[in-house]
């Protein structure tokens, strides 16, 4: 690629003899601007040496333009020294140029500023390397530039090859374009406080035989990686022999500073504007096109004759202010655009302008500074905790605090998220589930089956829920309307009962019916005597519903299964998923699902071993069993009087509700109509001198119900159930919570031990496996700890100052 100036042009230095006419003082070097601005311009400049630029927007003076667009004589001119015209090694990094004036001699440092590296990612803290020794003659300085360019360009080869090595480009670089600096400090008498960074010059193609087609991008990127902040002076350099709209350094400006407030126009090269459009570029000077809040100036340097013929920058000062005072159309410019013509007011201009942004900035600078300083340690803290430098005894501490906070939660936490809390639903629907299974007898015969309603056990409100089916919510239903027929009430559905609620009996329906018990009772006798029936007809019937906890009781043990493994889950995560790569968390979960199914294994085979104990009838409860029992004998009989002797149950009623009109009458009263039916019975047996008889007492003189022993063993099998059914209901949530629950955390530490092997003879190695940071939380503590570093050091200079 072609350097920014003519390549067959080498300038020759000027001799060491002549003293450059700096001494009227220009920019910052004016007597009349403060120390503290000298002090704030050199703060800056070694801002920029820590690499802080990355993070916050430092002010400074970035020089761009096209190629050959006259842009290395500018700032040869600014600073007094030469700089590489061979093709191939200028302009191929930010060449940074840091000028003061002392009184000491003149002289100048060269160093090298990595602020990535070779990968292109950020370092923490630039890294600012001496490139040769102080140089104190002018002429030395264009071939120690060359050298630190080819030093930066190839990143990975020993310095000392570039800088005591032969003075030769190499066939090829390892970059052709590097983001490090190349940095001057230049000082001496006579020499402007300014600090500008001299950028690659924007490149419209690529030679063949050195770069790629990557490179027009690479240096766009690079250039706008400068302006695109805010606190870029943008110093645009324009060469007039070339037309405006093809240079594209102009179109670059405008796009990130469109309202021209932070940006310095430069043409360049104006005794080469072809014969009559000089009007078309002195519009520029006038402010008139393309305008810009600090105006456009107009510069002339050396020609190349001028250079061959070895002139000195005071000899080509003068040369440029006779240009601009001899040459129309500039010559004859209103007095008050010449401030924009030449070098001297170009610098003056800069320097007053860096200066007021410096001192507007600084402030803003040290509250970014702070801000971003908290934000860096805030996103470290939320990281997790950097590698164990002692991973065994960190595991280790970690096993046992996870299973101490295992077995708080198993033991039971007063939170409506908690475990316990957790599984209540689950223990309800089975005891629902169980209840459910209740025998459906049904005191009347199968043909009257969808004809007969069933009351509700009132005996059993105080410990179950019932519900009447098709009813409203609510609604309460008399027994009257339970025990009537279809035929006794129009309009009434045909329905039948549950004994836990008034279900419709529809075909296929579950109940067992007296008569069917009666065949089974008949069918299952003997040599039982006559009357008798052996107990191997409930056992049948008590066999048959024990059949149907297995299902429930098995759902159970599994729901519980799985809301135990989600909530331990979210516990190994809670303390692990912040540890190493997430390894020990994977690996404990799986450890840990393995011990939960060998606790599911034991307890399946617990509930197995419940259910066999209740399909053998047994209870030592006596009470609650002959209670019930009286209480279902009591409720079948009454339901199958009321169905099979409904005529007298119908005067018994009619008796009791007249019964106190009728005996509560005048006794005096002759017209008392004579004894009927019920009234008729019970006086006639009081004339037989039988006292005390009750109209309930008139069932007893009846012929007995052939079904009596089918309602006992209906009485029998439903109190066991009662018995049963809450004995089982209770057992197995607690042969689930003793089994799973509370075995999940009995010896899981023994287990985590075994299982991890950190204490055996390989412990160490595998904890520092288990240990190992993964490479993107490894990556992203790297960058934050590096620009940490950067922000504090920044910090640190400019307290310094202050």
């Amino acid at each position: 690629m072609a350097a920014t100036q003519s390549p067959q042009v080498l300038p020759h230095t000027p001799p060491l003899d002549v003293v450059d006419d700096f001494e009227a003082g220009v920019g910052l070097s004016d007597a009349q601007l403060s120390q503290s601005r000298r002090q704030m311009l050199d703060l800056v400049n070694r801002l920029q040496s820590t690499g802080v630029q990355v993070d916050i927007d430092l002010p400074q003076i970035a020089v761009i333009g096209s190629q050959s667009a006259g842009k290395s004589s500018l700032i040869e001119s600014i600073s007094g020294i030469t700089l590489p015209r061979a093709a191939g090694t200028c302009t191929r990094c930010p060449t940074e140029c840091r000028l003061s004036r002392s009184d000491a001699p003149w002289h100048c440092r060269v160093s090298l500023r990595f602020i990535k590296d070779r990968s292109g990612q950020p370092l923490g803290q630039a890294r600012n390397e001496d490139f040769g020794p102080v140089i104190y003659n002018k002429a030395e300085v264009e071939e120690r530039i060359r050298r630190a360019q080819r030093a930066i360009l190839n990143p990975s080869s020993p310095r000392s090859l570039f800088l005591d090595g032969d003075d030769e480009d190499l066939e090829s670089s390892e970059l052709t374009f590097s983001s490090n600096v190349v940095s001057l400090a230049i000082s001496g008498p006579g020499v402007a406080d300014l600090s500008f960074c001299d950028l690659p010059g924007l490149i419209a193609s690529v030679s063949s035989n050195r770069g790629s087609s990557n490179d027009i991008a690479l240096v766009e990127g690079l250039v706008t990686s400068y302006i695109k902040k805010h606190s870029c002076i943008i110093l645009l350099t324009v060469a007039c022999e070339t037309d405006f709209e093809n240079q594209g350094a102009h179109r670059l400006a405008k796009i990130h500073d469109p309202d021209g407030k932070r940006t310095i126009g430069v043409l360049t090269k104006p005794d080469r504007i072809p014969t009559g459009e000089e009007h078309g570029w002195i519009r520029f000077i006038r402010n008139e096109r393309e305008p810009l809040d600090n105006n456009w100036y107009c510069v002339k340097q050396p020609s190349s004759n001028d250079i061959k013929q070895n002139i000195t920058w005071n000899e080509a000062r003068k040369h440029e202010d006779d240009f601009f005072t001899l040459t129309a159309p500039w010559s004859e410019l209103d007095t008050m655009y010449h401030k924009y013509l030449r070098t001297g007011n170009l610098v003056e201009r800069l320097s007053l302008v860096l200066s007021d942004l410096i001192s507007k900035r600084l402030p803003e600078i040290q509250e970014e500074l702070e801000r971003g300083i908290i934000a860096v340690r805030q996103s470290i803290e939320q990281l997790p905790p950097p590698p164990s430098t002692d991973p065994v005894n960190d595991i280790a501490d970690m096993l046992h605090t996870f299973t101490s906070d295992l077995r708080h939660h198993v033991d039971g936490i007063p939170n409506q998220e908690g475990l316990l809390q957790s599984i209540r639903p689950a223990q309800k629907r089975f005891r629902k589930a169980i209840r459910n299974t209740a025998p459906e007898f049904m005191p009347f015969y199968r043909a009257n089956a969808g004809t007969k309603f069933l009351p509700r056990p009132q005996f059993l409100d105080h410990e179950e829920e019932f519900e009447v089916s098709g009813a409203p919510t609510g609604a309460v239903v008399a027994d009257e309307e339970l025990f009537s027929s279809s035929e006794d009430e129009e309009g009434t559905a045909a329905a039948s009962t549950k004994e836990g609620g008034a279900n419709r009996i529809e075909g296929g329906d579950k109940s067992i019916y007296v008569d069917e018990v009666f065949k089974i009772a008949h069918e299952a006798r003997t040599r039982e005597l006559p009357g008798n029936y052996p107990f191997v007809v409930q056992e049948t019937f008590i066999k048959d519903v024990v059949v149907q906890w297995s299902a429930p009781a098995l759902i159970y043990l599994r729901a519980v299964q799985t809301i135990l493994s989600g909530y331990v889950k979210k516990l190994v995560t809670k303390h692990f998923e912040h540890f190493g790569q997430g390894t020990l968390e994977q690996r404990i979960k799986t450890i840990i699902h393995n011990h939960l199914k060998d606790c599911f294994a034991r307890t399946e085979d617990r509930i197995k071993w419940f259910i066999k104990l209740e399909s053998l009838p047994f209870t030592l409860n006596q009470h609650y069993l002959s209670d019930y029992k009286e209480k279902f004998l009591a409720y079948y009989k009454a339901a199958r009087e009321d169905d099979i002797r409904n005529f007298v149950t119908k005067q018994v009623k009619a008796y009791k509700k007249t019964s106190a009109s009728r005996f509560s009458a005048s006794d005096d009263d002759d017209d008392e109509e004579s004894p009927k039916g019920i009234s008729k019975v019970l006086l006639g047996l009081t004339e037989m001198g039988i006292t005390g008889i009750q109209p309930d007492d008139i069932y007893k003189v009846l012929p007995a119900d052939e079904m009596g022993p089918a309602i006992t063993i209906m009485a029998d099998v439903r109190a066991y159930f009662q018995v049963a059914y809450k004995r089982f209901a209770d057992n197995i949530p607690l042969a689930v919570d003793y089994e799973l629950v509370q075995g999940i955390e009995r010896d899981v530490l023994k287990v985590l031990y075994t299982k991890l092997a950190i204490n055996g003879a390989d412990g160490r190695r595998i904890a520092n496996e288990l240990a190992q940071e993964s490479a993107q939380v490894a990556n992203k503590r790297q960058d934050l700890s590096k620009k940490l570093e950067r922000l504090q050091i920044a910090s640190a200079e400019l307290l310094e100052l202050s």
